[in-house]
Protein backbone atom coordinates (compact mmCIF):
# COMPACT_ATOMS: atom_id res chain seq x y z
CA UNK A 1 0.00 0.00 0.00
CA UNK A 2 2.73 2.24 0.79
CA UNK A 3 4.30 1.75 -2.61
CA UNK A 4 1.08 2.70 -3.97
CA UNK A 5 0.82 5.68 -1.95
CA UNK A 6 3.80 6.29 -3.37
CA UNK A 7 4.10 5.89 -6.79
CA UNK A 8 0.06 7.95 -6.71
CA UNK A 9 1.78 10.58 -5.44
CA UNK A 10 4.97 10.55 -8.23
CA UNK A 11 2.40 10.39 -10.73
CA UNK A 12 0.53 13.06 -9.07
CA UNK A 13 3.81 15.19 -8.86
CA UNK A 14 4.83 14.63 -13.05
CA UNK A 15 1.71 15.32 -14.03
CA UNK A 16 1.86 18.64 -12.05
CA UNK A 17 5.44 19.23 -13.38
CA UNK A 18 4.09 18.69 -17.01
CA UNK A 19 0.98 21.00 -16.20
CA UNK A 20 4.30 23.73 -15.22
CA UNK A 21 5.66 23.61 -18.28
CA UNK A 22 2.91 23.49 -20.51
CA UNK A 23 1.93 26.68 -18.63
CA UNK A 24 4.97 28.10 -20.09
CA UNK A 25 4.19 28.07 -23.77
CA UNK A 26 0.46 29.88 -23.52
CA UNK A 27 -0.65 33.09 -23.82
CA UNK A 28 2.18 35.49 -22.78
CA UNK A 29 4.18 33.37 -24.95
CA UNK A 30 2.03 33.98 -27.93
CA UNK A 31 2.38 36.99 -27.75
CA UNK A 32 5.25 37.99 -27.03
CA UNK A 33 6.29 35.77 -30.63
CA UNK A 34 3.22 37.98 -32.25
CA UNK A 35 5.35 40.68 -31.26
CA UNK A 36 7.83 39.89 -33.97
CA UNK A 37 5.00 40.22 -36.55
CA UNK A 38 5.49 41.15 -39.89
CA UNK A 39 5.52 44.65 -39.14
CA UNK A 40 8.61 43.92 -36.95
CA UNK A 41 10.37 41.66 -38.79
CA UNK A 42 10.34 44.71 -41.62
CA UNK A 43 11.65 47.27 -38.92
CA UNK A 44 14.09 45.17 -37.80
CA UNK A 45 15.33 44.56 -41.52
CA UNK A 46 15.41 48.54 -41.86
CA UNK A 47 17.78 48.08 -39.05
CA UNK A 48 19.85 46.07 -39.87
CA UNK A 49 19.80 47.31 -43.19
CA UNK A 50 20.29 50.92 -42.72
CA UNK A 51 22.70 50.95 -39.56
CA UNK A 52 24.29 47.49 -38.94
CA UNK A 53 24.44 46.32 -35.18
CA UNK A 54 23.93 49.81 -34.31
CA UNK A 55 20.57 49.12 -33.00
CA UNK A 56 21.30 45.95 -31.38
CA UNK A 57 22.17 46.68 -28.09
CA UNK A 58 18.94 49.06 -28.09
CA UNK A 59 16.59 46.22 -28.30
CA UNK A 60 18.31 43.88 -26.04
CA UNK A 61 17.52 46.66 -23.35
CA UNK A 62 14.06 46.78 -24.79
CA UNK A 63 13.81 43.55 -23.01
CA UNK A 64 12.94 45.42 -19.51
CA UNK A 65 10.53 47.72 -20.66
CA UNK A 66 8.96 44.79 -22.09
CA UNK A 67 9.15 42.56 -19.28
CA UNK A 68 7.45 44.77 -17.00
CA UNK A 69 4.35 46.37 -19.08
CA UNK A 70 3.86 42.57 -20.11
CA UNK A 71 4.16 41.12 -17.14
CA UNK A 72 1.43 43.72 -15.49
CA UNK A 73 -1.05 42.54 -18.18
CA UNK A 74 -0.66 38.87 -17.52
CA UNK A 75 -0.86 39.22 -13.88
CA UNK A 76 -3.92 41.46 -14.30
CA UNK A 77 -5.63 38.56 -16.20
CA UNK A 78 -4.47 35.76 -14.07
CA UNK A 79 -5.78 37.58 -10.87
CA UNK A 80 -9.04 38.89 -11.83
CA UNK A 81 -10.27 36.10 -14.89
CA UNK A 82 -11.19 39.20 -17.04
CA UNK A 83 -10.43 41.02 -20.21
CA UNK A 84 -8.82 44.75 -20.06
CA UNK A 85 -11.37 46.02 -22.19
CA UNK A 86 -14.68 44.51 -19.72
CA UNK A 87 -11.99 45.47 -16.47
CA UNK A 88 -12.14 48.73 -17.79
CA UNK A 89 -15.74 49.35 -18.47
CA UNK A 90 -16.85 48.05 -15.38
CA UNK A 91 -13.99 49.99 -13.11
CA UNK A 92 -14.04 53.30 -14.85
CA UNK A 93 -16.80 53.61 -17.76
CA UNK A 94 -18.24 52.43 -21.25
CA UNK A 95 -16.84 55.54 -22.89
CA UNK A 96 -13.52 54.76 -21.35
CA UNK A 97 -13.72 51.47 -22.32
CA UNK A 98 -14.53 52.55 -26.16
CA UNK A 99 -12.18 55.27 -26.27
CA UNK A 100 -8.77 53.17 -25.39
CA UNK A 101 -10.07 50.07 -27.92
CA UNK A 102 -11.38 51.88 -30.94
CA UNK A 103 -8.02 53.60 -31.43
CA UNK A 104 -6.45 49.87 -31.39
CA UNK A 105 -8.94 48.83 -34.20
CA UNK A 106 -7.84 51.84 -36.04
CA UNK A 107 -4.23 50.76 -35.88
CA UNK A 108 -5.13 47.25 -35.54
CA UNK A 109 -6.35 47.78 -39.35
CA UNK A 110 -3.05 48.96 -40.90
CA UNK A 111 -1.38 45.94 -38.91
CA UNK A 112 -3.68 43.65 -41.19
CA UNK A 113 -2.25 45.87 -44.27
CA UNK A 114 1.29 44.98 -43.15
CA UNK A 115 0.58 41.10 -42.35
CA UNK A 116 -1.22 40.51 -45.47
CA UNK A 117 1.29 42.12 -47.39
CA UNK A 118 4.12 40.82 -45.82
CA UNK A 119 2.84 37.54 -45.92
CA UNK A 120 2.09 38.09 -49.83
CA UNK A 121 5.60 39.12 -50.10
CA UNK A 122 6.83 35.95 -48.56
CA UNK A 123 4.91 33.32 -50.32
CA UNK A 124 5.52 35.29 -53.93
CA UNK A 125 8.98 34.37 -53.39
CA UNK A 126 8.58 31.03 -53.43
CA UNK A 127 6.65 31.29 -56.69
CA UNK A 128 2.73 31.97 -55.44
CA UNK A 129 1.34 34.81 -56.57
CA UNK A 130 -0.84 37.19 -53.97
CA UNK A 131 -4.35 36.73 -55.88
CA UNK A 132 -3.67 33.07 -54.88
CA UNK A 133 -2.04 33.22 -51.27
CA UNK A 134 -4.33 36.45 -50.13
CA UNK A 135 -7.60 34.47 -49.92
CA UNK A 136 -6.39 30.97 -48.89
CA UNK A 137 -4.44 32.83 -46.10
CA UNK A 138 -7.92 35.09 -44.88
CA UNK A 139 -9.75 31.36 -45.15
CA UNK A 140 -7.45 29.64 -42.67
CA UNK A 141 -6.91 32.81 -40.67
CA UNK A 142 -10.90 31.80 -40.22
CA UNK A 143 -10.81 27.96 -39.60
CA UNK A 144 -7.72 28.57 -36.60
CA UNK A 145 -10.48 29.57 -34.58
CA UNK A 146 -13.76 28.23 -36.11
CA UNK A 147 -16.16 26.78 -33.19
CA UNK A 148 -13.20 26.20 -31.21
CA UNK A 149 -12.34 26.76 -27.41
CA UNK A 150 -9.61 29.20 -27.13
CA UNK A 151 -6.79 26.29 -25.44
CA UNK A 152 -7.50 24.30 -28.57
CA UNK A 153 -6.62 27.10 -31.14
CA UNK A 154 -3.81 27.72 -29.46
CA UNK A 155 -2.18 24.48 -30.13
CA UNK A 156 -1.93 25.68 -33.72
CA UNK A 157 -0.89 29.02 -32.71
CA UNK A 158 2.30 27.50 -30.86
CA UNK A 159 3.19 25.14 -34.04
CA UNK A 160 3.35 28.89 -35.86
CA UNK A 161 5.63 30.18 -32.99
CA UNK A 162 7.64 27.69 -33.09
CA UNK A 163 8.24 27.93 -37.30
CA UNK A 164 9.23 31.44 -36.70
CA UNK A 165 11.66 30.78 -34.12
CA UNK A 166 13.22 27.99 -36.33
CA UNK A 167 13.35 30.09 -39.33
CA UNK A 168 15.10 33.26 -37.41
CA UNK A 169 17.43 31.48 -35.86
CA UNK A 170 18.80 30.32 -38.43
CA UNK A 171 18.92 33.43 -40.12
CA UNK A 172 20.74 34.45 -36.75
CA UNK A 173 23.56 31.74 -37.53
CA UNK A 174 23.91 33.20 -41.17
CA UNK A 175 23.64 36.97 -40.27
CA UNK A 176 26.77 36.14 -37.77
CA UNK A 177 29.31 34.57 -40.39
CA UNK A 178 28.77 37.85 -41.68
CA UNK A 179 31.87 40.46 -41.20
CA UNK A 180 31.30 42.25 -37.38
CA UNK A 181 30.41 45.57 -37.17
CA UNK A 182 30.46 47.31 -34.44
CA UNK A 183 27.60 47.41 -31.90
CA UNK A 184 28.32 52.02 -31.17
CA UNK A 185 26.29 53.67 -34.33
CA UNK A 186 28.71 55.11 -36.61
CA UNK A 187 26.15 58.07 -36.55
CA UNK A 188 23.30 59.10 -34.57
CA UNK A 189 20.84 61.51 -37.40
CA UNK A 190 17.18 61.95 -37.57
CA UNK A 191 16.90 58.57 -39.49
CA UNK A 192 18.66 56.37 -36.85
CA UNK A 193 16.59 58.19 -33.95
CA UNK A 194 13.04 57.71 -36.23
CA UNK A 195 14.32 53.92 -36.47
CA UNK A 196 14.54 53.69 -32.40
CA UNK A 197 11.18 55.26 -32.26
CA UNK A 198 9.85 52.66 -34.20
CA UNK A 199 11.25 49.79 -32.39
CA UNK A 200 10.42 50.68 -29.14
CA UNK A 201 6.71 51.03 -31.32
CA UNK A 202 7.29 47.72 -32.32
CA UNK A 203 8.49 45.91 -28.30
CA UNK A 204 4.66 46.84 -27.03
CA UNK A 205 2.13 47.19 -29.45
CA UNK A 206 -1.76 47.89 -28.10
CA UNK A 207 -3.10 44.52 -28.79
CA UNK A 208 -0.89 42.67 -26.90
CA UNK A 209 -2.27 43.79 -23.59
CA UNK A 210 -5.68 43.09 -24.76
CA UNK A 211 -4.86 39.90 -25.70
CA UNK A 212 -2.35 38.65 -22.91
CA UNK A 213 -5.18 40.00 -20.64
CA UNK A 214 -7.82 38.25 -21.77
CA UNK A 215 -6.22 34.97 -23.14
CA UNK A 216 -4.86 34.75 -19.49
CA UNK A 217 -8.44 34.60 -18.06
CA UNK A 218 -9.60 32.63 -20.84
CA UNK A 219 -6.98 29.92 -20.16
CA UNK A 220 -7.57 29.94 -16.59
CA UNK A 221 -4.48 30.03 -14.56
CA UNK A 222 -4.06 29.90 -11.33
CA UNK A 223 -1.58 31.63 -10.00
CA UNK A 224 0.33 34.74 -11.26
CA UNK A 225 3.51 33.37 -11.03
CA UNK A 226 3.33 31.05 -14.04
CA UNK A 227 1.84 34.12 -16.22
CA UNK A 228 5.53 36.16 -14.96
CA UNK A 229 7.49 33.04 -15.95
CA UNK A 230 6.56 32.75 -19.46
CA UNK A 231 6.40 36.61 -20.02
CA UNK A 232 9.91 36.83 -19.00
CA UNK A 233 10.79 33.73 -20.95
CA UNK A 234 8.74 35.24 -23.87
CA UNK A 235 10.06 38.45 -24.06
CA UNK A 236 14.14 37.24 -24.29
CA UNK A 237 13.23 35.20 -26.93
CA UNK A 238 11.62 38.06 -28.88
CA UNK A 239 14.64 40.32 -28.65
CA UNK A 240 16.93 37.58 -29.32
CA UNK A 241 14.69 37.41 -33.08
CA UNK A 242 14.83 40.83 -33.65
CA UNK A 243 18.08 40.96 -33.15
CA UNK A 244 18.97 37.47 -35.32
CA UNK A 245 17.04 39.87 -37.81
CA UNK A 246 19.57 42.62 -37.72
CA UNK A 247 22.02 40.45 -37.90
CA UNK A 248 20.76 39.33 -41.11
CA UNK A 249 19.66 42.12 -42.55
CA UNK A 250 23.05 44.10 -42.53
CA UNK A 251 24.16 42.81 -46.42
CA UNK A 252 20.95 43.41 -47.64
CA UNK A 253 21.68 47.04 -48.52
CA UNK A 254 20.20 50.39 -46.93
CA UNK A 255 17.16 50.86 -49.16
CA UNK A 256 15.40 47.58 -48.76
CA UNK A 257 13.16 46.78 -51.98
CA UNK A 258 10.40 44.58 -50.43
CA UNK A 259 7.97 45.03 -52.97
CA UNK A 260 10.50 43.95 -55.55
CA UNK A 261 10.69 40.65 -55.18
CA UNK A 262 13.47 40.15 -57.33
CA UNK A 263 16.13 42.18 -55.89
CA UNK A 264 15.06 40.99 -52.17
CA UNK A 265 15.27 37.52 -53.22
CA UNK A 266 18.56 38.27 -54.71
CA UNK A 267 19.70 40.42 -51.22
CA UNK A 268 18.76 37.41 -48.93
CA UNK A 269 20.46 34.74 -51.22
CA UNK A 270 23.69 36.66 -51.18
CA UNK A 271 23.35 36.36 -47.47
CA UNK A 272 22.24 33.55 -47.08
CA UNK A 273 22.67 30.79 -49.12
CA UNK A 274 20.51 28.63 -51.91
CA UNK A 275 17.73 27.85 -49.33
CA UNK A 276 17.74 31.20 -47.77
CA UNK A 277 15.17 32.90 -49.74
CA UNK A 278 12.53 29.63 -48.91
CA UNK A 279 13.41 29.89 -45.03
CA UNK A 280 12.83 34.05 -44.75
CA UNK A 281 9.56 33.18 -47.01
CA UNK A 282 8.44 30.73 -44.21
CA UNK A 283 9.73 33.03 -41.21
CA UNK A 284 7.74 35.77 -43.38
CA UNK A 285 4.60 34.02 -43.05
CA UNK A 286 4.94 32.75 -39.88
CA UNK A 287 5.11 36.11 -38.79
CA UNK A 288 2.66 37.38 -40.56
CA UNK A 289 -0.09 34.62 -40.02
CA UNK A 290 0.40 34.93 -35.77
CA UNK A 291 0.54 38.26 -36.18
CA UNK A 292 -2.66 38.38 -37.97
CA UNK A 293 -4.87 35.73 -35.60
CA UNK A 294 -3.30 37.22 -32.30
CA UNK A 295 -4.08 40.72 -33.17
CA UNK A 296 -7.48 40.04 -34.64
CA UNK A 297 -8.39 37.94 -31.39
CA UNK A 298 -7.16 41.10 -29.07
CA UNK A 299 -9.29 43.46 -31.49
CA UNK A 300 -12.52 41.32 -31.63
CA UNK A 301 -12.11 41.03 -27.55
CA UNK A 302 -11.64 44.06 -26.88
CA UNK A 303 -14.41 45.55 -28.53
CA UNK A 304 -16.98 42.67 -27.00
CA UNK A 305 -15.40 43.28 -23.82
CA UNK A 306 -16.03 47.00 -24.10
CA UNK A 307 -19.50 47.16 -25.68
CA UNK A 308 -20.29 44.01 -22.91
CA UNK A 309 -21.86 42.05 -26.07
CA UNK A 310 -22.43 38.38 -25.41
CA UNK A 311 -22.71 35.48 -27.77
CA UNK A 312 -20.49 34.67 -30.96
CA UNK A 313 -20.50 38.43 -31.53
CA UNK A 314 -16.58 38.11 -31.02
CA UNK A 315 -16.38 36.00 -33.93
CA UNK A 316 -18.37 37.76 -36.42
CA UNK A 317 -15.94 40.86 -35.78
CA UNK A 318 -12.98 38.26 -36.35
CA UNK A 319 -14.44 38.11 -39.35
CA UNK A 320 -15.23 40.99 -41.10
CA UNK A 321 -12.23 43.60 -39.12
CA UNK A 322 -9.55 41.76 -41.53
CA UNK A 323 -11.06 41.45 -44.65
CA UNK A 324 -11.37 45.21 -46.26
CA UNK A 325 -7.00 44.91 -45.92
CA UNK A 326 -6.90 41.44 -47.91
CA UNK A 327 -7.89 44.05 -50.96
CA UNK A 328 -6.14 46.95 -50.10
CA UNK A 329 -3.04 45.50 -49.86
CA UNK A 330 -3.17 45.26 -53.88
CA UNK A 331 -2.90 49.17 -53.77
CA UNK A 332 0.17 49.31 -51.25
CA UNK A 333 3.64 49.40 -52.97
CA UNK A 334 5.87 51.33 -49.92
CA UNK A 335 5.41 48.88 -47.37
CA UNK A 336 8.21 49.98 -45.63
CA UNK A 337 7.64 53.49 -45.10
CA UNK A 338 3.77 52.59 -44.20
CA UNK A 339 5.35 49.92 -41.13
CA UNK A 340 7.80 52.49 -39.69
CA UNK A 341 5.05 55.37 -39.54
CA UNK A 342 2.51 52.42 -38.19
CA UNK A 343 5.18 51.75 -35.60
CA UNK A 344 5.73 54.70 -34.27
CA UNK A 345 2.00 56.19 -34.41
CA UNK A 346 1.19 52.86 -32.22
CA UNK A 347 3.31 53.97 -29.13
CA UNK A 348 0.85 56.98 -28.71
CA UNK A 349 -2.52 54.37 -29.02
CA UNK A 350 -0.77 52.70 -26.27
CA UNK A 351 -0.91 55.14 -23.49
CA UNK A 352 -4.61 54.89 -23.25
CA UNK A 353 -4.79 50.84 -22.29
CA UNK A 354 -1.47 50.85 -20.63
CA UNK A 355 -2.34 54.00 -17.93
CA UNK A 356 -5.55 52.21 -17.68
CA UNK A 357 -3.65 48.69 -16.83
CA UNK A 358 -1.32 49.98 -14.38
CA UNK A 359 -4.19 51.75 -12.37
CA UNK A 360 -6.16 48.38 -12.61
CA UNK A 361 -3.09 46.83 -11.10
CA UNK A 362 -2.46 48.93 -7.95
CA UNK A 363 -5.84 48.50 -6.52
CA UNK A 364 -6.30 45.94 -4.37
CA UNK A 365 -9.44 45.73 -3.82
CA UNK A 366 -9.58 44.09 -7.35
CA UNK A 367 -6.07 42.59 -7.33
CA UNK A 368 -5.68 41.65 -3.77
CA UNK A 369 -2.45 40.36 -2.96
CA UNK A 370 -1.41 40.39 -6.46
CA UNK A 371 -1.55 44.33 -6.48
CA UNK A 372 1.87 45.81 -7.76
CA UNK A 373 4.14 46.48 -4.97
CA UNK A 374 6.48 49.65 -4.49
CA UNK A 375 9.09 47.94 -6.98
CA UNK A 376 6.42 46.34 -9.51
CA UNK A 377 5.11 49.69 -9.66
CA UNK A 378 8.54 52.00 -10.31
CA UNK A 379 9.43 49.21 -12.96
CA UNK A 380 5.92 49.65 -14.57
CA UNK A 381 5.79 53.43 -14.64
CA UNK A 382 9.18 53.68 -15.41
CA UNK A 383 8.92 51.63 -18.28
CA UNK A 384 5.89 53.01 -19.65
CA UNK A 385 7.91 56.63 -19.47
CA UNK A 386 10.93 55.16 -21.51
CA UNK A 387 8.76 53.83 -24.29
CA UNK A 388 6.85 56.96 -24.64
CA UNK A 389 9.75 59.03 -24.16
CA UNK A 390 10.75 57.02 -27.16
CA UNK A 391 8.55 57.65 -29.02
CA UNK A 392 8.90 61.56 -29.30
CA UNK A 393 12.41 60.85 -30.70
CA UNK A 394 10.84 60.40 -34.12
CA UNK A 395 9.94 64.35 -34.25
CA UNK A 396 13.39 65.15 -33.07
Amino acid sequence: MASSSRTATAFEGLKLHITEVRNVFGPAWLVMMADVDAASVITAMQSGASYKYGLVLILLVLIMPLYFIMEVAGRVGAATRKGLGELVRENFSKRLALIISLPMAVTDFLSYVAEYAAMAVGLKLVGIPPIVSLPIIYAIHILVVFKQEYAKAEKYLLVVSLVLLLAYIFFMTKGMSLPYHSLIPSKIDKDFLFLVAANVGAVVMPFMLFYQTSATAKKGYHSVTGTRTETLIGAIFSEIIMVAIVFASVGLGRNIAISDNSSLSDAILNVGGTYAPYVFAIGLVAAGFLGLVVISLAGSWGVVEALNLKGNTWFKIYIAESLPAVVLVFFFHDLIGLVLTLMVALIFVLIGPVIAMGLLAQNKMLMGKHALGAFDRIAFWGSVVVVVACGLLAFV
